[in-house]
C-alpha cells in the first residue's frame, strides 16, 4: 500500500493530527488487529484532539496572560482571606456563562494579579476568548489608538472578549477622557461578557478614584452590582515567596 499519496492529501487538507495518528498506525504492528472503523475513529479522535490543543494555545497566547497561573496552584492560606468555596465554584466558570465579574482587591504583593490569571488560564481551557491589560497600558493604547486610527477597532476587540482582566487599577485618579472610555467599554459588555478587576483599593474607594461623581455612579453601577468581590489580606506572596528562597538558598 502506498501511503505517501494519503499523507500528503491529509497534510494539503491541513488535518495533521489524522497525519500523525495513519503513521503511527502504518508503523507498529498493534494495530493490524483493529478493523477499518475502529482505525478509522482512532484516527478522528487524535484530530480532533490536536485541533482542540491548537485553539487553546492559541486562547493562551491571545490572552497575554501576566502569569503562568492555575486555579490549582492557588494558596489558600487561612491570613489570605480568600475563601475556598467561593474560588471552587468560580472553577466552574458559570460565573461566565452569566457574565458576572470579579473584583479582587488587596495590598501590594497579596497575589491579586495570579488569582485573575489562574481564573483567566481556566477560563482559556474552557473556550472562552480572554485578554490580559494592565490599567495604565490599557488607557495608554486607548489614547494612542485615537490618533492613529485603531480606536474603534479596539474597542470592537473589547466587547467581543469573552473576559477582559484589567490588572492594576486605581494606582492613580482617572483623567476625564479615561473616565469616559471605561464607561464606553463596561457599557460593551454589560450582562453580555464578564469582566475582572484587580485593585490595591478597597472598592468603597473606587468612586474617588474615577472622580468624576455622575460617570462614578454609571461606572460602578456596571461593574459592581453583578460582581463577586475577593477581599485578599496578609503579607506580600512575593515576600514570603522570596523569604523561603532565602532559607533553601542561605542567600538574603
Amino acid at each position: 500500500m502506498l501511503t505517501v499519496p494519503t499523507e500528503d492529501k491529509l497534510r494539503s487538507l491541513k488535518l495533521y493530527g489524522m497525519l500523525k495518528s495513519f503513521q503511527e498506525q502504518n508503523a507498529s504492528d498493534k494495530y493490524s488487529s483493529l478493523d477499518f472503523n475502529e482505525r478509522l475513529g482512532l484516527l478522528a479522535d487524535r484530530e480532533i484532539t490536536e485541533q482542540e490543543n491548537r485553539r487553546l494555545s492559541y486562547r493562551l497566547e491571545h490572552a497575554h496572560l501576566r502569569q503562568a497561573a492555575c486555579m490549582e496552584n492557588i494558596d489558600f492560606k487561612g491570613s489570605r482571606n480568600l475563601d475556598k468555596s467561593l474560588i471552587k465554584s468560580l472553577n466552574s466558570c458559570v460565573w461566565l456563562k452569566e457574565h458576572l465579574n470579579i473584583l479582587v482587591t488587596g495590598p501590594c504583593g497579596a497575589g491579586k494579579s495570579f488569582i485573575a490569571c489562574a481564573l483567566g488560564h481556566k477560563a482559556c481551557l474552557e473556550g472562552y476568548r480572554v485578554l490580559y491589560l494592565r490599567a495604565p497600558r490599557l488607557f495608554s493604547d486607548l489614547a494612542v489608538a485615537k490618533g492613529d486610527g485603531r480606536y474603534a477597532g479596539l474597542m470592537k476587540t473589547f466587547a467581543r472578549t469573552n473576559l477582559l482582566i484589567i490588572d492594576d487599577w486605581g494606582l492613580a485618579v482617572l483623567a476625564d477622557p479615561e473616565r469616559r472610555d471605561l464607561l464606553e467599554i463596561l457599557e460593551d459588555r454589560h450582562n453580555l461578557q464578564s469582566t475582572i478587576i484587580t485593585s490595591q483599593l478597597p472598592v468603597k474607594h473606587w468612586h474617588e478614584v474615577i472622580g468624576n461623581p455622575t460617570l462614578a455612579d454609571a461606572i460602578l453601577d456596571r461593574l459592581v452590582h453583578n460582581a463577586y468581590t475577593i477581599e485578599l489580606k496578609g503579607e506580600s506572596m512575593r515576600k514570603l515567596t522570596k523569604g523561603k528562597e532565602t532559607l533553601k538558598t542561605g542567600v538574603a
